[in-house]
């Protein structure tokens, strides 16, 4: 039995070294899963206690800025025992490991397949695992969500759309699938559209004076979306246009997008005189070479269908913005 503990102690101690320090030479086979899904692996029964409600709880929090509460991850949970082969490739693994030694936390890249994000979190029982998760959580969160915006952005980048309005009206680039087409091109607006299951997903663009006044933003970047939904984004009945919605409280953060300070808002979306809505992001980015704010606005319609992924393909999309020269 010693010795088998001993044997066991080397074989993780090299696996460990190993796949940290040369796992980007290493072959490993492609990472496989639907884009926002986690596999967590962990004991049955550590499953259903209170280690295992934790993690549910942290993993499927409500993906913000939906109408109703979708989850922010898929979690498929695996029993150390069966987690083998195919079960391997999953693109993002939060690994469970009840040992003595080795405890702690670690985050380890293309450990099974490529690519993929490992968390490996180890403690001799369930009280030190959940210390050690407690601890990494926000870097774990992190890791999870660039390695799922990096595969999204390879996932369309097999099919580009290389139409370029967007680079001739406003100089900027981004990276989007062709299914997407432009709808309306005209001064200081663009709008491209993705038709999808009983819906469409949208992605209008324009601009801001540089020196517009951004300091009441609960306030100001309402109106000024409904003055764009307005002019530009018409319903289907005469007389109707998209408003943002009042009676749901948006998020508002401060960002960067391509190293650009930006203010997201995430929210919901309505018509006036018409009855359509959904959620939306919207991003004022401050473009000072230039001498403007950009703005760049995802919005989706797709009644009685999940939004979390179209809302996630939007978001990724306007996160590849660059400057076309």
């Amino acid at each position: 039995m010693i010795i088998k503990n001993i044997f066991k102690l080397l074989l993780i101690t090299v696996l460990f070294v190993s796949c940290q320090s040369n796992s980007s030479k290493a072959y490993v086979p492609e990472s496989n899963g639907k884009i926002n899904t986690v596999t967590v692996v962990m004991g049955n029964n550590a499953w259903e206690n209170n280690l295992g409600s934790n993690i549910k709880e942290f993993l499927t929090e409500p993906y913000e800025g939906l109408p109703f509460d979708e989850p922010k991850y898929d979690l498929y949970h695996l029993d150390p025992s069966v987690f083998k082969g195919f079960a391997r490739s999953s693109r993002n693994i939060v690994f469970f490991n009840k040992d003595t030694t080795g405890q702690g936390f670690r985050l380890v890249k293309n450990l099974w397949a490529r690519p993929q994000t490992t968390a490996i979190i180890t403690g001799e029982d369930e009280d030190v695992m959940s210390f050690y998760f407690e601890e990494n959580k926000s870097l774990l969160m992190r890791a999870i969500e660039e390695n799922e915006r990096v595969e999204k952005i390879k996932r369309m980048s097999k099919s580009l759309n290389k139409d370029r309005e967007l680079a001739e009206r406003f100089g900027i680039k981004l990276i989007f699938p062709d299914a997407y087409e432009t709808v309306k091109d005209t001064t200081n607006f663009t709008w491209i559209e993705k038709q999808v299951v009983k819906g469409h997903l949208n992605i209008i663009a324009y601009t801001l004076p540089i020196d517009i006044n951004l300091d009441k933003i609960e306030e100001r970047i309402p109106k000024i979306r409904d003055s764009i939904g307005q002019l530009f984004v018409p319903g289907r009945l005469p007389g109707s246009y998209m408003i943002t919605e009042r009676a749901y409280l948006p998020y508002y953060y401060k960002t960067k997008v391509n190293n650009l300070e930006a203010i997201l808002t995430k929210g919901t979306w309505e018509v006036q005189n018409d009855f359509m809505a959904g959620p939306y992001i919207n991003y004022i980015i401050k473009d000072t070479i230039n001498k403007r704010n950009i703005v760049i606005e995802g919005f989706s319609f797709a009644p009685s269908e999940s939004k979390r992924n179209y809302m996630f393909e939007l978001n990724t999309i306007i996160s590849t913005m660059r400057f076309a020269n």
